[in-house]
């Protein structure tokens, strides 16, 4: 039988584990580490980690250790400084990075790669991956680079639409050591001149997958097609999707490399420009080659309830966007959307009107690139009078046939009146549970918060993470996992940006 003495020991012993589960570090900015500098966490490389940054034509990798102390800053001097960089592509692995970045120098635009290691170092030489001359001064990316989930694939691909009607698409397989595994070059017929291309994504294979949709009235997605580039085949598959009784949304695909499927999803409506009624599902069985499973999920009006926030129940939908989707082992899946929005002037904001999420930037068709960064000047986009509000969080579970299992909210209520760093959230996965990070303003503070979910859909609100520091406003949406039980999130601090290491033991 344990005395009183020994109860007491235990329960110290234990409260200290407990404000040691969640421990947060900053580090200290430097007076180059302003806000408006550009910026993307490469990752935990060996025992450190590594920030790339940028100001003006100034690019440097800053190198913290684990208590998040500065131990090195690395020029970039292999980038061409009196040259215009268009974008940098950053791909981590345990004991190095590459930095994919494309610049243009007079008309013509260059694709290359260098290797980085946890000392922030160049190691041997840069790598020209490919060129494009043009005839103008490029604003966009001009080449889109994706890695599979377990990174032994790369791709670097463009796409040239001057011809509406028939895109050209020229692609590079690569492997982890950036070998040239399959070089192609395809034309695709866009069949309508309202024809777009939508997300794309690369599986462990090296099969490229994205989809092809067409306007309605520039509004609802009307037709749409599943489009798969097989790693060593020069040629497209086109898999039409059943849109006939419905209009779909922005279309989300998600490689399912365990268990050797695709997953496409979006939300639909019965009516041009109506209500959000439900979700759409397709899921593709790349080994058999054939759909198994296209089905409409219509939302009950207890979840619309339940997820409106302050809209109607019919509209409770109208304002969310997919944010992530899990693919799990079982072949079942999460999907985790956001109330997303903007009002400027009185007037709400309208999906239709943006194609999608409104903090997308219109695409260039010229070369079409068909991603936004976060990360890459995007962060300063003055839109005058507008008010910023992301709301609630809707976590959805479905079993491998589509079939729902449990359904949550989070709910949430953020706005900003200058810009929208401090919104939003970033998800967490450890230890079998999902972490949503985010901002809820306390006694006029930005306050960050952990909820978790559990595998059967409860949902709990952690302790108040220790050392938060009361000049520290943390930006989750542009926090980054760098290992199983680690999370760098970027501070606003003052006039400078800083980042926080927290640690999930």
């Amino acid at each position: 039988m344990m005395n009183s003495k020994g109860l007491l020991l235990l329960v110290f012993l234990l409260s200290g584990m407990l404000a040691f589960s969640q421990r947060i570090v900053y580090s200290e900015p430097s007076r180059d580490d302003t806000r408006r500098m550009n910026f993307e966490i490469a990752g935990k490389i060996g025992n450190n980690f590594l920030i790339y940054k940028n100001v003006r034509s100034n690019n440097w990798i800053s190198v913290l250790d684990n208590d998040m102390v500065e131990i090195g800053k690395q020029n970039l001097d292999f980038i061409p400084d009196n040259e215009r960089l268009i974008n940098m592509d950053i791909f981590s692995y345990p004991e190095f990075c590459y930095l994919i970045y494309q610049y243009q120098r007079k008309g013509i635009v260059y694709c290359e790669a260098a290797r980085v290691n946890g000392e922030g170092k160049k190691v041997g030489e840069v790598m020209l991956l490919d060129t494009t001359r043009i005839g103008y001064t490029a604003n966009n990316k001009i080449y889109t680079v994706l890695a599979s989930e377990d990174k032994s694939k790369i791709i670097v691909f463009k796409i040239n639409s001057k011809n509406k009607r028939m895109y050209q698409i020229s692609s590079r397989l690569l492997s982890d050591r950036l070998d040239l595994i399959k070089e192609s070059r395809l034309t695709l017929p866009m069949e309508d001149k309202d024809d777009y291309l939508g997300e794309f994504n690369l599986d462990n294979d090296g099969d490229l997958i994205f989809t092809r949709f067409d306007r309605v009235n520039s509004e609802n997605i009307g037709n749409a097609a599943f489009v798969i580039k097989k790693a060593m085949e020069d040629s497209f598959h086109v898999h039409p999707l059943t849109t006939e009784k419905m209009y779909l949304d922005e279309i989300k695909i998600k490689p399912d490399n365990f268990n050797k499927r695709y997953f496409l999803t979006s939300f639909y409506n019965k009516q041009r420009r109506g209500n959000i009624d439900g979700f759409y599902f397709y899921i593709w069985d790349k080994v058999n080659d054939r759909v198994v499973i296209e089905r409409m999920l219509e939302f009950s009006d207890e979840l619309r309830k339940e997820a409106r926030g302050n809209a109607s129940t019919k509209a409770a939908f109208n304002d969310y966007f997919i944010r992530n989707i899990i693919t799990r082992r079982d072949g079942g899946f999460i999907i985790g959307a956001e109330s997303y929005y903007t009002t400027s002037r009185g007037n709400a904001w309208n999906r239709w009107n943006y194609f999608g999420s409104p903090y997308m930037r219109p695409y260039d068709y010229y070369y079409y690139s068909p991603y936004y960064n976060n990360y890459w000047g995007n962060r300063w986009n003055d839109r005058g009078s507008v008010r910023y509000q992301a709301d609630n969080i809707v976590v959805f579970s479905f079993d491998s046939t589509g079939a729902p299992e449990w359904n949550n909210v989070i709910a949430k209520e953020q706005y900003d009146d200058q810009s929208d760093d401090l919104l939003s959230y970033q998800l967490f996965v450890t230890g079998g549970q999902l972490h949503f990070l985010f901002n809820v303003i306390e006694s006029r503070r930005q306050i960050l918060n952990d909820f978790a979910v559990s595998p059967d859909g409860e949902i709990k609100k952690s302790p108040t993470l220790k050392n938060l520091d009361r000049g520290h406003d943390f930006m989750p949406k542009y926090a980054k996992q760098v290992s199983a039980r680690q999370m760098i999130v970027p501070c606003q601090y003052r006039n400078y940006i800083s980042f926080a290491k927290i640690d999930f033991n």
